[in-house]
């Protein structure tokens, strides 16, 4: 356990320490760059979800798939769209089709601020969410970066909750630049 853990702490150090090329025209965040995104998400499970997950409770077996691309507009700002599909393994429902579209904006370089609109369609139920979450890009390499952060979604419909239930969650994000 003790070899994991200094394992985890040098990489995380190795990350911070590393210099990354944030120019104009050579950073991993520059115009005409691309992003692919898989996310993990660690909080109160709603209607709209493209991050992955597998939960297993009671012998019901739940999970999510999903992915982001974006595509870099200009230096530090990418539009993006999202897409998942996930079922709660419970008897007497169908798997739940869910979206993204956002904008992600890199603050100095590392630092992710996303805003979006998100939502689902499936169990006749069609929630629709406004995201909003912020974090820090660490860059491992010139192509790769973990992004850990927070997340806050508010309902926007009665499918929703109207307001009423606001996820708030933990990601881990993994993000290629391209």
């Amino acid at each position: 356990m003790k070899k994991i853990i200094l394992t985890a702490a040098a990489v995380f150090a190795f990350g911070f320490a590393n210099a990354q090329d944030k120019s104009e025209n050579g950073g991993q965040t520059a115009k005409g760059k691309y992003l692919i995104e898989a996310n993990t998400n660690f909080g109160a499970a709603h209607g709209s979800n493209t991050s992955f997950g597998l939960k297993s409770v009671d012998g019901t077996t739940s999970y999510n798939l999903g992915l982001e691309g974006g595509y870099f507009v200009m230096d530090n700002l990418a539009i993006k769209a999202g897409l998942g599909y996930g079922d709660s393994g419970e008897d007497g429902t169908d798997g739940t089709f869910s979206y993204k579209l956002g904008a992600k904006y890199y603050v100095n370089g590392n630092i992710p601020v996303q805003a979006d609109f998100n939502g689902a369609s499936g169990n006749d139920l069609s929630p629709m969410y406004l995201g909003l979450q912020g974090g820090y890009a660490i860059f491992l390499g010139q192509n790769v970066s973990i992004e850990p952060g927070l997340r806050y979604d508010f309902g926007m419909n009665e499918d929703a909750g109207d307001g009423d239930f606001n996820p708030f969650s933990l990601r881990v994000g993994f993000a290629l630049h391209f």
